[in-house]
């Protein structure tokens, strides 16, 4: 098969072919359909997440149908739609395992970063942590839900009391998490890097009640924010934003350095929180509403050989909406 793997990090990656495999007890092999570009690829690549599984493929918002089944699989046959998220093991031993939060297990196993992704045209997933398609989407359309729905639902149910929303980094999660948070009669209030008119445009056309430049003050304080761009110099501005009592949530897995601020932007009961990972009843909850409300993410297309070109296009912040890798047939 051909793939596009990691040579080294900070470096563009690199176009392979390697043998197709049976899948091993528990686990199937996807041919792969879509597979969605999330932020956390970059900081694989660029070597911010340290330890990848070395030559790693990336990809861990994989759409494909099932084109072999291990032994022990009963959960899926041949030719079955699935989607793979960045969780895809868990120890099932640790006290966090025990308790229902296996996304915080000590013995994880990680889409794309500990195990070979969906930048390829066959992936294999534990059975476990692979999930049926709604029929609602198409293959590129459905990649994106994976990991920017999934990350943004987790993050949203944090602040889904808020009636006054707002989202930082308005890209593939924030686009994600607009339509949800509309749908549940938030107001939702958008904010993007400076000059960047088709995220705030794409935005308005979602339902946002205002949409901004990250530095800007919206017209009214926010009971709730949720920031996915890996930023740190936006702690202090989400939180200058939030009412007292407010909590400010931090989607992203890798983040620069939080600057020193006035204890008086956390004062008053503000609180923040980080995101760590997913659970499989998130991919549950999530995978039943997003048809219903319906959820539309807006994706752009391109093909698997055109990854850097596309993850330079992410880098640079020219994409609005959301990135998939399509490979050849």
């Amino acid at each position: 098969m051909i793939a596009m793997a990691l040579d080294r990090t900070g470096a563009p990656l690199k176009r392979v072919e390697r043998a197709v495999e049976a899948p091993p007890r528990g686990h199937i092999l996807l041919r792969v359909a879509a597979c969605g570009i999330c932020r956390t690829d970059l900081h694989i690549i660029d070597g911010e997440l340290a330890h990848p599984k070395p030559h790693v493929i990336p990809g861990h918002e994989i759409i494909g149908r099932v084109a072999s089944v291990g032994p022990g699989v009963d959960r899926f046959k041949i030719g079955d739609r699935v989607g793979v998220p960045w969780l895809g093991a868990t120890c099932g031993r640790c006290r966090f395992c025990r308790e229902g939060k296996e996304n915080l297990c000590d013995r994880p196993g990680f889409t794309g970063y500990t195990i070979d992704g969906g930048y390829a045209q066959y992936a294999t997933a534990d059975a476990q942590y692979a999930f049926a398609i709604p029929p609602d989407y198409s293959d590129a359309e459905a990649a994106p839900l994976m990991c920017a729905g999934l990350i943004g639902y987790r993050s949203w149910k944090l602040v889904r009391e808020a009636r006054r929303l707002g989202l930082y980094g308005f890209g593939a999660a924030a686009h994600i998490v607009a339509q949800l948070a509309a749908f549940h009669g938030q107001d939702v209030y958008a904010f993007t890097r400076a000059g960047d008119a088709p995220a705030q445009q794409l935005a308005r056309d979602l339902g946002a009640r205002w949409a901004g430049a990250s530095g800007e003050m919206p017209p009214e304080p926010l009971d709730g924010a949720i920031i996915f761009a890996p930023v740190g110099a936006l702690v202090p501005l989400a939180l200058a934003v939030l009412a007292k009592g407010g909590t400010l949530v931090l989607g992203g897995i890798h983040m620069t350095e939080i600057p020193a601020m006035p204890y008086e932007l956390l004062w008053g009961e503000r609180v923040i929180r980080s995101v760590a990972n997913l659970t499989r009843q998130d991919a549950k909850e999530f995978l039943e509403i997003a048809p219903r409300i319906p959820i539309r993410p807006r994706v752009t297309t391109f093909d698997l050989t055109d990854a850097n070109a596309a993850i330079a296009q992410l880098r640079a912040g020219k994409l609005t909406g959301a990135a998939v890798l399509v490979p050849p047939a």
